[in-house]
């Protein structure tokens, strides 16, 4: 069992410590009734592991999907989350690329900073007030 981080989270997977860092920040700053929603996309080990990933793919998991949605006042933004120097899987950025060709929003972010900047770009309202010059 890892130590818990500064973050609440284990060390050793520093990607799922920020994600759940951003999953908590933007649940609290997005309006009452936006989804935040992380789709577990891929089993990676385990005696099973072959068997229950094809299970999954009929069930609709698509590969290569985004680490996290966000869906607020009729907007759509896909999340991939990576920590300082991850890099996106071939599947990753095939599926970036098709998301983007559909018109809809997809980033990378890397930090709590580029979710709540990605959210701002693609036009979406939050409880955050900003002080006035």
């Amino acid at each position: 069992m890892g130590v818990p981080s500064a973050i609440g989270g284990r060390r050793g997977n520093p990607e799922a410590d920020i994600q759940r860092l951003i999953v908590r920040t933007l649940r609290t700053v997005l309006p009452r009734g936006a989804i935040v929603h992380h789709s577990a996309n891929e089993i990676r080990s385990g005696p099973n592991a072959q068997r229950a990933q094809a299970i999954n793919v009929g069930m609709g998991v698509h590969p290569g999907f985004s680490d996290l949605l966000v869906i607020s006042e009729g907007r759509v933004l896909f999340l991939e989350v990576k920590s300082k120097t991850g890099r996106l899987s071939e599947r990753q950025a095939a599926f970036r690329d098709m998301v983007r060709a559909q018109g809809l929003a997809w980033e990378l972010v890397r930090s709590v900073d580029d979710a709540l900047g990605a959210l701002t770009e693609h036009g979406f309202r939050t409880r955050i007030v900003r002080a006035r010059p």
